[in-house]
């Protein structure tokens, strides 16, 4: 394995970071806990989970990952060897069953509470905003347009000063951000730079794969001057970059078949696109999931990439990932590829 440090900190995380979204829906919690043990055991130190998971999420099955990864610290007493990293959900119609979201002192202390419980830990690592408040553009969409009905009013320091007070309770260690945009983490790094009592945002948890490089387009130069790590989700693009949907195959337990609302990675540029990174892999001797996981560990500005899997096969080819190394010549295709279909799955 592989490590890095989490920018601004000593702490050193694994390369590949182990996701969880899936555990408590489409796995198990035994399924979960050999996920786990097998990660442990080929080096992964790094878990993501969040609070809303598993995805889709469902008031019958609210936090069940962290639940799922709390019997787990549980049964093998090894949370002093995982550095966790969590999320408080954002403002949205279908987190409503959860709370009032949205980052209010009173909705971050009870996140942070409720997690804590579930995890069966007394800290959190990397506590992110799992998205934004404002209106803005996340979650699939390319630009920016105002939404003249949105009334956010700028709350970005008092969101810090609550999580500073988490920090100094020893609640939780360290803060992030997740689905943000150039000028939301630019306003929350200012924020902390004037203010130096409040604490600094570390890493930056976006959509980042073959099929969606929008990140390199603004935030990584932010990212790599501002040292604000990368973790990068969705490296797969829902299974898209597996190859398994080619040709209009619907395996009976890929994500999308399942949720086929889940349609941010299908259209048919990503499709074409895909086809060709597949082709690519091929004559490189690849599998299209190797290349694809290979391509994100290999950017200056990641921290760790977080893959997740629904089965063990799964889950090794993708933490195998870690053993390749791209030549440049590969790289200089892949860019051509994407020179032709730009980020087709925004």
């Amino acid at each position: 394995m592989i490590y890095t440090k989490l920018p601004h900190t000593e702490l050193e995380v694994s390369k590949i970071c182990l996701g969880t979204m899936t555990w408590g829906r489409q796995n198990t919690e035994i399924e979960g806990h050999e996920q786990m043990d097998y990660a442990f055991e080929q080096g992964i130190n790094f878990f993501d989970t969040a609070e809303l998971y598993p995805i889709p999420p469902h008031p019958d099955r609210f936090a069940d990952t962290e639940k799922i990864i709390g019997t787990w610290f549980k049964k093998t007493g090894n949370r002093d060897k995982i550095i966790l990293a969590s999320k408080i959900a954002g403002k949205a119609e279908f987190t409503k069953f959860i709370r009032t979201t949205g980052f209010r002192r009173e909705s971050l202390i009870e996140a942070v509470n409720g997690s804590l419980e579930r995890l069966q830990t007394d800290y959190i690592d990397l506590y992110q905003l799992h998205w934004p408040e404002r209106a803005t553009n996340y979650f699939g969409q390319r630009g920016y347009t105002h939404d003249r009905s949105d009334f956010w009013e700028d709350n970005i320091h008092q969101v810090l000063e609550t999580l500073r007070d988490l920090v100094d309770e020893g609640k939780i260690r360290h803060v992030g951000l997740s689905n943000e945009t150039p000028w939301g983490t630019m306003r929350f790094l200012e924020e902390s730079k004037v203010h130096k009592s409040l604490p600094r945002m570390i890493t930056i948890q976006n959509p980042y794969s073959l099929l969606n490089r929008l990140f390199e387009v603004g935030l990584s130069e932010i990212s790599i001057r501002e040292k604000i790590g990368l973790l990068a989700y969705s490296p797969l693009g829902f299974g898209v970059l597996s190859g398994k949907y080619l040709g209009g195959l619907k395996p009976a337990n890929g994500r999308i078949t399942l949720f086929p609302n889940y349609k941010r990675y299908s259209s048919s540029n990503s499709e074409k696109a895909t086809q060709m990174y597949f082709d690519l892999a091929k004559e490189n001797e690849l599998s299209l999931t190797q290349m694809a996981l290979a391509f994100v560990n290999s950017r200056p500005f990641i921290t760790s990439n977080i893959i997740g899997a629904t089965s063990m096969e799964q889950l090794k080819e993708n933490i195998g990932s870690i053993n390749i190394t791209l030549g440049e010549d590969i790289i200089e295709e892949i860019n051509k590829i994407h020179e032709l279909f730009p980020n087709p799955a925004p």
